[in-house]
């Protein structure tokens, strides 16, 4: 087992933009002299662990100053992947916490099994251990998306993300699965994410203004429970195979 561990703490706000915005602001960003990651693949999924009756998306989209999640988080196409982050993410007073380590996905349903002991390495570890017994996690949501990563090699403090194609499904909670999963949003819409440090640089925020860009408060995993799982949300028609 790989026991890579990283610890992230930043401000995280989101824009639902549309292609026409989000080819306008990645043309701005490029002029500024940011760099697109590249990548094997685009392709991200997140297993959100819960608990049987959805008590932390409840709770989060209560909006408390307080709120935590936990997410075996993967990178790549579905079935090429041999190693994931086991991560807890934790939103405090608008701050995001993030704190992870890496696990081999042949391992993860045992170390992330809250009738089984944990065998995840150091503070991080015993962490998410804590986090699964307290709330007797379980797989209930994967969620997957495609994204598009900006850097500034000379300013690597802001990060701004573009994902589309976003997608869940409340069964065959395998990861290296390629079953179809039902679409959370349009294919000409855009999620932007801007992760930084602390207060927006000016620049950023005429780039926002330019653009009409609206901040908005949207969680992939939020969106699912919300207009899809949640009780009379269309349940059976929706969840094939839940």
């Amino acid at each position: 087992m790989n026991t890579h561990e990283e610890t992230f703490a930043r401000l995280e706000t989101k824009y639902m933009l549309s292609l026409d915005q989000a080819v306008w602001l990645t043309r701005q960003l490029h002029a500024r002299g940011f760099q697109c990651m590249t990548f094997d693949s685009p392709k991200i999924q997140s297993l959100y662990y819960d608990t049987e009756d959805f008590l932390l998306i409840r709770q989060s989209l209560a909006r408390p100053v307080y709120k935590e999640k936990l997410r075996l988080r993967v990178y790549g196409e579905p079935g090429s992947q041999s190693a994931g982050f086991a991560e807890i993410k934790k939103k405090y007073n608008h701050v995001v916490y993030k704190r992870r380590v890496s696990v081999a996905l042949a391992d993860a349903p045992d170390l992330l099994d809250p009738d089984t002991p944990s065998r995840l390495p150091d503070q991080i570890g015993l962490e998410i251990d804590w986090m699964v017994q307290r709330y007797h996690l379980i797989p209930r949501v994967l969620i997957a998306y495609d994204r598009e990563a900006w850097i500034n090699p000379e300013d690597p403090g802001v990060r701004i993300t573009f994902d589309r194609n976003l997608s869940f499904r409340a069964h065959t909670l395998d990861l290296s699965s390629t079953v179809s999963n039902t679409a959370l949003t349009l294919p000409d819409q855009r999620l932007m994410e801007i992760k930084i440090p602390g207060v927006y640089p000016l620049w950023l925020i005429h780039l926002l203004e330019d653009v009409s860009a609206r901040r908005c408060h949207y969680s992939k995993y939020g969106d699912a429970y919300t207009r899809f799982i949640q009780p009379g949300a269309l349940r059976s028609s929706i969840l094939k195979g839940a």
